[in-house]
């Protein structure tokens, strides 16, 4: 099992546009033996500590293998709707783990 990190900084004004993205790419993880862990969206209060920006959002994804997971990113129809991610995301952070 591998597992993804991502921290997602948003456009200003472009949540809409995001969350039409997300309508169509987290349904997919599934196809590709992954699974959508947490998706977080985390508020100024949840904060202990932060040497970074804060994220719109969090998500941790696990796939069975690194195949899958670029199987995953390069599905066609998500690929048709990259536009969107292009359009809202400013920034985003990956971070690849594995469990021990």
């Amino acid at each position: 099992m591998i597992y993804f990190t991502q921290l997602i900084y948003i456009k200003e004004g472009q949540e809409e546009v995001f969350h039409q993205f997300e309508n169509i790419a987290i349904p997919l993880i599934e196809k590709y033996n992954g699974q959508l862990l947490l998706r977080i969206r985390p508020t100024d209060d949840s904060f202990i500590e932060q040497q970074i920006t804060k994220p719109y959002e969090i998500h941790l994804v696990a796939f069975d293998n690194e195949q899958d997971f670029v199987a995953f990113s390069q599905d066609e129809s998500r690929r048709q709707f990259l536009h969107l991610k292009e359009q809202a995301v400013k920034e985003s952070i990956l971070i690849q783990g594995v469990r021990l």
